[in-house]
């Protein structure tokens, strides 16, 4: 769609809006005045503010609110979990929800065009790599596009590589497609992961069909090379295995570093084995507006894939969506070393004043993997997750000695954490941490845990 049908579009909907409005106001005496005024003005300074923290409390919000109903509002000071982010959204988001609100009809809605070249053009103009608008597929979130490649591509009871500690949402998916975990651990030297390629190699059974990768990596915070990459593409296509890439977190790479999408890889066969799944639901915290995608240099994958997936799409996560690739670099390029800064803050600050933990500091992502080993060893975590799974029902989950320092850091600190054993095998002794928030929460959330830390 050229630049002038979609200014077009955009002025339909304010004439569309003001019209409404029109007539509302000519039958109530309700005055024009705020039918054209932004809901929300881009600062006047040019300086977006995410110091000050922005209260997510009683909206209904997993990081905070689903907290406080477990552990109590009295000993949440700081929701660390989940990974979305407490800023306030970039004001050219909160206006095109606005300014579309003001069409007062919300029924079936097409797949706007623009969107998809608001998709290719971010992905050229800051990551470098082509994406055929006629090869993007909508998805209503990353884990149903997942969900239906795993339908495709990996029968049921089959096994599904994964590189581990990796993001604990994937065993959801496998759930989801009846498929189960092939755990590969990743090497960890002085606080920093790589592939064992031995190792995942050797996962590789008859019944491997499909490898998710998380690029950059949550929860480690890895941002995967070239070489590692190609790599992993070539033993998948060798041994028939489809590469399932969930780049989400792209958006996010440290001062220094680099994500490289595998889609732009230099080997045409590799990337025809592939699939990307993406979304800015990370980038501009949009994850309650459901709105992702997903594409493929490979026709015959994507139009296999397109038999198990229903879209459901979300007409405000469009809106929302296109406004953010469309306008919201501004605000990112302003986040981005804020992010950075609250990367150095922690990893400076537990060096000099947390002996029994230690970070070393994400390649991307917002979030810290933290070593909290000597913790448990200290709090007598293990024993005491040992106990109370043996008091507990045989169906329920095991109580891990992860999930006891999570419970003792909101004890002792109200600061929740998520525990690293959810990451699968080679989570055990770490937490992660969301640093996606003001740095005022960030160094509230340290001081409290220094705190509690040195009274044991």
């Amino acid at each position: 769609m050229s630049q002038k049908t979609q200014l077009n579009r955009r002025a339909f909907l304010r004439t569309a809006g003001m019209t409404a409005l029109a007539g509302a106001a000519m039958g109530t005496g309700t005055s024009m005045a705020t039918a054209t005024t932004p809901f929300v003005p881009e600062p006047a300074d040019g300086m977006y503010d995410f110091d000050t923290p922005y209260s997510r409390v009683g909206t209904d919000c997993i990081k905070w609110d689903a907290q406080i109903t477990k552990y109590g509002k009295e000993n949440i000071e700081v929701g660390m979990g989940i990974a979305d982010m407490d800023f306030q959204a970039a004001p050219c988001i909160t206006n095109a929800l606005a300014e579309r609100c003001k069409h007062q009809n919300w029924g079936y809605t097409s797949r706007p065009a623009s969107l998809l070249e608001a998709i290719a053009k971010w992905n050229k103009t800051r990551h470098g790599v082509e994406v055929d608008t006629d090869s993007i597929v909508l998805a209503s979130g990353v884990h149903p596009g997942l969900i239906a490649a795993l339908k495709t591509f990996s029968p049921p009871g089959s096994r599904v590589l994964l590189m581990t500690p990796g993001y604990n949402g994937f065993y959801g998916d496998l759930r989801g497609s009846q498929t189960l975990p092939a755990d590969s651990p990743m090497n960890l030297v002085n606080g920093r992961y790589s592939i064992n390629f031995a190792d995942l190699e050797r996962r590789i059974a008859a019944d491997t069909h499909s490898l998710i990768l998380c690029n950059p990596q949550n929860p480690t915070g890895n941002c995967w090379s070239q070489e590692d990459l190609l790599r992993i593409g070539r033993l998948c296509l060798e041994r028939r295995i489809v590469v399932l890439a969930d780049e989400i977190h792209c958006d996010f790479v440290m001062k220094g570093q680099k994500y490289i999408p595998f889609a732009s890889l230099p080997d045409k066969d590799v990337v025809n084995n592939s699939m990307t799944f993406k979304a800015i639901s990370k980038t501009f915290s949009l994850a309650a507006m459901k709105s992702a995608y997903f594409f493929s240099t490979n026709p015959e994958y994507l139009e296999r894939v397109q038999v198990n997936h229903r879209a459901d799409l979300n007409l405000l996560g469009l809106v929302a969506t296109e406004a953010a690739y469309n306008e919201g670099a501004p605000w990112l390029d302003q986040l981005l070393p804020y992010i950075d800064g609250n990367h150095e803050l922690v990893e400076s600050y537990m060096k000099a004043n947390m002996p029994l933990v230690s970070y070393t500091r994400a390649q991307g992502t917002y979030l810290a993997w933290i070593d909290v080993s000597q913790v448990v060893d200290r709090i007598g975590a293990k024993a005491t997750a040992a106990e109370e799974t043996s008091r507990q029902d045989a169906s329920m989950r095991e109580v891990t000695a992860e999930m006891v320092v999570e419970r003792w850091f909101v004890e002792n600190a109200k600061v929740q954490l998520n525990s690293g054993t959810s990451y699968g095998t080679g989570g055990a002794g770490h937490m992660r941490m969301n640093l996606g928030t003001s740095r005022q929460l960030i160094q509230l959330a340290l001081d409290n845990m220094a705190t509690a830390l040195q009274k044991l």
